[in-house]
């Protein structure tokens, strides 16, 4: 429990550092929320194998941070993460693009690396984190209605003829979940042939990289819609 409080402490930290619209201002108060909600289902005995869980969170939570750290001092950053990080000030970006595209990063990229390091570290298979890796997914999934419900602007969301409604209803948390496990399993199997490993983590970089550049098109704003609750309560 002790490493998910350092993790939330340094979300908490970024989110008094960094400017309200910025991007990755905006993702990191979205996950800040998300592992908050995971740390209570911790304290509440609500996860299995609590201490497997915790390391996961944990190893988790530090990809995201370690990204962070190598933008601060311009070290190259992943593929998936570039999207984000380079569009964060954007004005034709809106707040649920920015928070998407960093789910996307860290859900697409890094839970499947996450999981591999948490079975190396605690010397066990990755079956025997599916249990925490499944409640900790559906804490991720259950979040994301309220993510769409208040980063999307008004006053119609569901608008059919809104761009930015077929730009975020074509991106899937429970699907980009299910692809990180799989992903895992997959690494876990490659563990003896490195350079395999190795060719097919790059190219899983790459193609999150792309999704999350398409999550981040530039949109306009449609002429009398009205700015997201996020916005609101940032001005």
């Amino acid at each position: 429990m002790d490493r998910v409080d350092r993790v939330i402490a340094r979300m908490r930290s970024l989110d008094e550092e960094l400017p309200r619209h910025d991007g990755v201002a905006v993702f990191n108060r979205t996950y800040l929320t998300v592992t908050l909600r995971v740390r209570r289902h911790l304290a509440d005995g609500l996860l299995p194998r609590p201490r497997a869980a915790a390391a996961l969170a944990a190893v988790f939570a530090h990809r995201y941070l370690d990204v962070v750290d190598r933008d601060a001092v311009g070290a190259p950053l992943p593929v998936c993460w570039r999207p984000l990080f380079r569009s964060r000030h954007h004005p034709g970006v809106r707040p649920v693009q920015f928070a998407l595209a960093g789910i996307n990063a860290h859900v697409g990229h890094d839970l499947a690396l996450a999981v591999v390091a948490t079975a190396r570290s605690l010397g066990c298979e990755p079956s025997a984190l599916q249990g925490a890796f499944d409640r900790i997914g559906d804490v991720l999934v259950e979040s994301e209605e309220g993510i769409r419900e208040e980063l999307m602007p008004g006053p119609d969301p569901l608008d059919v003829t809104d761009p930015l409604t077929h730009l975020v209803a074509g991106w899937s948390m429970e699907r980009s979940r299910d692809a990180a496990w799989s992903a895992a399993r997959l690494l876990w199997s490659m563990r003896r042939l490195p350079e395999l490993a190795e060719e097919f983590t790059e190219r899983l970089d790459a193609g999150v990289g792309l999704v999350g550049r398409f999550l981040l098109t530039p949109l306009e704003r449609r002429p009398g819609s009205r700015p997201a609750a996020w916005s609101l309560l940032c001005d």
